[in-house]
């Protein structure tokens, strides 16, 4: 009995976020739209931000590897749910399951950390605006960008390793899209209260930290736009953190929904939703977040337009 309650797991079946074919069809339709969307948008601000003079302050380095993970996200998730909607076979192999999740948990920790360097970018550019550019330094961006990486997939890597360690149940049916913590937890027979307990809080910690940094920067940005004598100024100084602070709200908004609910007040279907939002909508809302509030942006578009019109 002990044997068949703890049988080996070779693949998993993810049911998708609906079983309606009709439904199937038409987020097959909507999701192909946000995927090509995502990849031109976030291809084309990568573009410009390597080969447009203006684009080349610190915040636009940071925006291009925030794009960059976009891209990544767009590849291992809405592929994933693109297949799993016109496909009958939903099998995904243990180790395809396994890389999904390190990869994905890999780019949310990279992308918190991100958050929190370009938050500390805004308090610079604020706070001295005439020392931004000897403060934040290329090798300091590139180092912060590191960092987020490095940071990002060491923890992936270890949740990922205590994820997986544990051995599943007989089912293995995934009520979702994608390989993801909650449902995975829940086919785990030996996952323990002290061991879930755990992995929830290396996530939280994750989220938790980049927070409270990005949380001092803004108490710190307010504080000066408030001590600013010119409402011209003030302005313009909110209008460039505004943006910043969107993408902040659409990506922790999410996660901090998905992950901090207690187990008891769980619910699937919603879980599915807030979920596509923040690994779908979010990525395609990005690149036009940036872009419309960004003059420099703009010019950098129409001149890369003119180019490939004159060519």
């Amino acid at each position: 009995m002990e044997e068949r309650n703890h049988s080996s797991v070779t693949s998993f079946i993810l049911l998708g976020l609906t079983s309606d074919t009709r439904l199937q069809l038409l987020l097959f339709m909507v999701f192909t739209f946000a995927y090509i969307t995502t990849l031109l948008c976030n291809i084309t601000l990568i573009v410009m931000i390597c080969h447009s003079s203006r684009l080349h302050t610190p915040m636009d380095f940071f925006t291009g590897n925030l794009s960059f993970l976009d891209l990544w996200y767009s590849c291992v998730y809405t592929s994933k749910i693109l297949l799993n909607c016109i496909s009958e076979d939903k099998s995904t192999s243990f180790a395809g399951c396994a890389a999904q999740f390190f990869v994905s948990s890999g780019l949310a920790c990279t992308e918190s950390y991100l958050l929190a360097a370009m938050a500390y970018d805004r308090y610079v550019a604020i706070s001295n605006p005439l020392l931004h550019a000897a403060a934040m330094t290329k090798k300091l961006c590139i180092g912060l960008v590191a960092t987020s990486y490095l940071s990002g997939f060491a923890n992936s890597t270890l949740i990922a390793s205590y994820m997986f360690t544990p051995s599943f149940c007989d089912s293995n049916v995934i009520d979702d899209f994608f390989c993801d913590l909650l449902p995975l937890v829940k086919l785990s027979c030996d996952v323990t209260d002290s061991y879930q307990s755990l992995l929830y809080f290396i996530l939280t910690f994750n989220t938790i930290l980049p927070s409270a940094l990005i949380l001092r920067s803004y108490v710190s940005i307010s504080v000066v736009i408030l001590r600013m004598c010119s409402t011209e100024g003030q302005c313009k100084s909110f209008s460039t953190s505004a943006t910043h602070l969107t993408t902040i709200t659409l990506s922790y908004g999410s996660i901090l929904f998905i992950y901090t609910q207690p187990s008891s007040s769980y619910v699937l279907e919603r879980h599915k939703v807030v979920s596509a939002l923040y690994m779908v909508v979010t990525p395609m809302l990005n690149p036009f977040i940036y872009s419309l509030r960004s003059q420099e942006v703009k010019e950098a578009l129409k001149t890369l337009l003119k180019r490939q019109t004159a060519s």
